[in-house]
Order: C-alpha cells, then structure tokens, then sequence
C-alpha cells in the first residue's frame, strides 16, 4: 500500500515546502483540492513539480463537470511533463457548496455527470495525439495541428481517478461503470440514491471488498487489466475527520485498498492549523 496526504489549506509556495517535506519523510504522495474562486490547484501543483522528485502530485479532487475540458487537459499534461511522469487527476462531479453556488448555479446532477463522462473522453483523446474529433450533447472538439504540444510522460495519459459510489438498493451502478473505465476508484458507499440527503455511510473493509469486487467484474468484463489498477481510501489516522475504525492496513490492503490517503480536513485554516499539518507530515506515513 501507498501512502499519501491531502493539504487542506497552503498557498502555492507553502504546499510546495510540504510536498517537499513528504518526500523527504517517506510519502508516496501529495494531493491539493480544487476552488472555484482561489489558489489555483495546477499551478500550485506544478510549484511542487519543481522542488520534488519522486512524490506523485494530484487532486482530491477535481470537479470536472465545471472544466472546459481541453482547458482541465492542458493543465494535467503540464504538470505531467514538468514533475516527469508524476501528476494523478482524481475526478467526480464535485460538491455544490456555496464556494461553487456564489459563481456558478447547480445544472444538476445529470447535466454533470454527462459533463463529466465528456470531459474524461475529450481529455483522454487529446492526450492521445491527433487527429481526434468529438461530438457530444455538451462539448465538441475538432482535428487540429495548430502549435500541438508534446505527449505527455506517462501512457496513454496521466491515471485519472474517478469517485465512483455503490448504492444501496440499486441495480445499476452507473458511477462504478464509469470508474471501471478509468484507472482508479475513489469509492463511497451510499445507503441512499440522493447523496444530498447525508446518505454516505463509513467504509468498512467488507463493503470497501464489496465495491472493489464489482469495479474488478466491470473491468475485466469490458476486457481492460486489473492489474495496475487502483484504489483509494480517504482516512485519517487521527481519528478526527475520516474514520476507519480500528482495522489495520492489511486488512484494507485484503480489500483491494492501493492507496491510503490522509485527509486532515478537521483541521482550522491559519498558521496554527498549517503548522499543525507540517507537523504530521513530518512524521511521515502512519507507523503501522
């Protein structure tokens, strides 16, 4: 298993230091998260880009709907190229919290997810090279060799990571479908359809096998490798924000669990909080 942390709050510089501290402790990661109005996620992954040279750098995530998605593209091969192979997309539709609502209305959910399965087509066949076309309900690109920018360092594309969530009671699962096309699972279980009623429930390692088990079907039902393949757990080993109970890394491991994510999102913003995240940074990885 991997180890990685999500800054819940830095300017560009700062998350640079502590991504460098990361590396240097031992992490195998470091993610930032996207703001509508704010620090820019790329440009601020990209600062890391030029200190470090091993930590994969990435988001937790990106709210892809609400990208142009040439734009979202040319911003992760960027960072690809400049941190030599190392950027990671994590995408889902996004929360519609007031820091989105203040700029831009709900389209709704639908409208998203059409947006977002979209996007990812237009974003893997850029990445791929030209000629490429698309048209679909919400986004159209045509062949063009106007001033084409290099291919990115890793093949076919930067990995993309796609929050995808079992529900209760559903026959379908559309998200895990479209998280199985991809190359790795943010996963949720929701006793609920509408994740707005507070319907996502705690991971446990038997539901975390549950969802690993179907994206695994799905995959290798579409003819794509499960090896290589990953996936993700939001935790916090502090017990404060994320819970994951008192089970031990081998057990997630069991799960399908590749990567373990630190998200300290308990944490107030300012320097005591920023210090406080320098602090567990330091001590590198959960000593398991």
């Amino acid at each position: 298993m991997r180890y990685g942390f999500v800054v819940p709050f830095a300017d560009a510089r700062q998350f640079a230091e502590l991504a460098l501290l990361g590396e240097q402790r031992g992490w195998d990661g470091v993610f930032t998260w996207e703001a509508l109005w704010g620090v820019d996620a790329w440009v601020t992954l990209g600062a890391a880009a030029m200190v470090t040279e091993r930590i994969k750098l990435g988001t937790m995530l990106t709210p892809v709907a609400r990208h142009k998605p040439w734009d979202l593209a040319s911003k992760v091969r960027t960072v690809d190229t400049i941190s030599a192979g190392r950027a990671i997309l994590g995408a889902g539709l996004g929360a519609c919290h007031e820091g989105w609502l203040a700029f831009e209305a709900d389209e709704g959910r639908k409208i998203r997810a059409e947006k977002l399965d979209e996007a990812l087509a237009i974003y893997a066949g850029l990445m791929a090279g030209q000629p490429f076309e698309f048209e679909g309900a919400h986004f159209q690109a045509r062949p063009t060799d106007f001033v084409l920018p290099d291919p990115p360092v890793q093949k076919p594309h930067p990995p993309v990571w796609v929050v995808g969530a079992r529900v209760v009671g559903r026959t379908r699962q559309r998200s895990l479908e479209r998280a199985a096309r991809w190359d790795g699972l943010i996963p949720q279980w929701l006793d609920k359809a509408d994740p707005s009623e507070g319907s996502s429930s705690i991971l446990e390692p038997d539901r975390m096998a549950t969802i690993v088990d179907d994206v695994r079907e799905l995959r290798t039902g579409a003819g794509l490798p499960w090896d290589g393949y990953d996936v993700i757990l939001e935790a916090d080993s502090t017990g404060e924000f994320v819970k994951t109970g008192a089970h031990r890394p081998d057990e997630w491991a069991a799960a399908g669990v590749t990567w373990w994510i630190e998200s300290w999102w308990s944490l107030e913003p300012g320097a005591a909080g920023l210090a406080e995240v320098r602090r567990r940074v330091e001590l590198g990885p959960p000593p398991w």
